[in-house]
C-alpha cells in the first residue's frame, strides 16, 4: 500500500474557454502503489498546481502509506503552509486527496460512496448551470435551471429582465436559482432579491466577494431569498467560520478545490449540525457526485464543465437526472490521449 509515484498534468479538452482558465486548468493527479493500483483525481492550480503537486506533495508522500488518508491529508497540508492555508495550494492537494481517495476504493473493490457510509441517493436531480439562453433547457428534461447573471453587472432593470425573460421561456414549474459572481453589492442584491421574488427564485449565488463575510451576513438577515456561496472557500475550518458568522444559507464546497474528500465529508458533517444545505459546486462530477450519493439529505447536483472531455467513464445526464454508477472508486479514467 506504500505509495510509489505522484503525477500531475493539465489535460488537453475540447472546446475549452480563452480566458484566465488558461494558467488556472485543472489538473489530473495519479498516485500510484506498489500494489500495482493507480488511483486519479482532478485538482485546480493550472501550471502552478502541477509544480506544487509534482515537488512539495510528491516528496511529502514517496513510501507513506496510501490508506492514511486523514493522516496524510495532514501532512500535505502542512507541507503546503507556505504556499497559503487557502486558494492555489489547497486546490491542488484536493487532486491529490481525490486519487487517495479513488485508490482506497480501488483497494477493496467499492465505489467511493460506500467509504463515505453508503448509497442513499442511487439517482440525482442535476439543475442546469447555463447563461441566459433557456429555452431548451426544459426539452431536455431539467427540472432545475441556474442562470448565471450578466457580468459587468448590466443594472437593476436590466438584471430583473433577464430573470423574468427567463422564468418566461422556462414556465412555472422549473425551480429557478441565479448566480451573479460577485457582481454586485448588498444594496444591489437586496433589490434585487425583492424584485425576484414574483419569479420564484430560490437562491441568489455569489453576489459578493468571498471576502464579505459582514456583507453575506447582512444578506442572510434581510434577503426574502436564500444566499448561497462557497466555492471559493476553503477546508472544513473556513466552512465553519462562514456559519459562525451566518454568511450562508447554502453551502457550495467544491471537492477539487475545498481540499478534497477529506474535507468535503467534514463541511457536509458540519453543516448538518447547523441545519445547512450543501449542494456542491459542479457536483455531477464525480468527485461531488459520490459525497451527494453518501451524504446529502436533499440531493441536488450542478451539471458540470462541456469542455472537460478528458474523462472516461462518467454517468450521463439523462432527462435532468444523473444515475451514480457502481465501479470501484470513482469510477472514471483519464483519456491517455489528453496529456503528454
Amino acid at each position: 500500500m506504500k505509495i510509489t509515484a505522484v503525477r500531475a498534468a493539465i489535460p488537453r479538452g475540447t472546446n475549452e474557454p480563452r480566458d484566465w482558465r488558461t494558467q488556472m486548468a485543472q489538473i489530473a493527479v495519479t498516485v500510484e502503489t506498489d500494489e500495482g493500483l493507480s488511483g486519479l483525481g482532478v485538482g485546480g492550480g493550472g501550471a502552478a498546481g502541477v509544480h506544487i503537486v509534482e515537488t512539495v506533495l510528491r516528496e511529502t508522500l514517496i513510501g507513506a502509506d496510501s490508506s492514511d488518508l486523514e493522516g496524510l491529508w495532514d501532512r500535505m497540508y502542512r507541507a503546503t503552509l507556505p504556499f497559503g492555508r487557502k486558494g492555489l495550494a489547497v486546490m491542488a492537494l484536493s487532486g491529490v486527496d481525490l486519487a487517495l481517495w479513488d485508490l482506497a476504493g480501488k483497494r477493496v473493490g467499492k465505489p467511493v460512496y460506500e467509504l463515505l457510509g453508503g448509497l442513499k441517493n442511487p439517482v440525482i436531480p442535476v439543475y442546469a448551470s447555463i447563461g441566459a439562453v433557456v429555452t431548451d433547457q426544459v426539452e431536455r428534461g431539467f427540472r432545475h435551471v441556474k442562470l448565471h447573471m450578466p457580468r459587468p453587472s448590466p443594472g437593476f432593470e436590466a438584471n430583473v429582465e433577464v430573470v423574468r425573460q427567463a422564468r418566461a421561456a422556462l414556465g412555472p414549474d422549473v425551480e429557478l436559482y441565479t448566480d451573479a459572481f460577485l457582481a454586485w453589492d448588498v444594496e444591489m442584491t437586496l433589490r434585487l432579491a425583492d424584485a425576484f421574488v414574483p419569479f420564484g427564485v430560490k437562491w441568489i449565488e455569489e453576489s459578493l466577494s468571498p471576502d464579505d463575510l459582514d456583507g453575506y451576513a447582512e444578506l442572510v438577515r434581510r434577503s426574502p431569498i436564500p444566499i448561497a456561496g462557497g466555492e471559493h472557500e476553503y477546508g472544513v475550518h473556513g466552512f465553519r467560520e462562514v456559519l459562525d458568522r451566518k454568511a450562508h444559507t447554502i453551502l457550495q464546497p467544491d471537492a477539487c478545490w475545498c481540499g478534497g474528500m477529506t474535507q468535503l465529508r467534514k463541511i457536509y458533517a458540519l453543516a448538518r449540525e447547523r441545519d445547512v444545505w450543501v449542494v456542491p459546486h459542479r457536483g455531477v462530477e464525480v468527485w461531488g457526485l459520490h459525497a451527494i450519493a453518501a451524504l446529502s439529505d436533499n440531493p441536488l447536483a450542478e451539471s458540470g464543465r462541456p469542455w472537460v472531455t478528458w474523462l472516461r467513464g462518467e454517468p450521463p445526464i439523462e432527462h435532468g437526472f444523473v444515475r451514480v454508477g457502481d465501479a470501484p472508486g470513482f469510477g472514471v479514467e483519464l483519456d491517455p490521449k489528453s496529456v503528454d
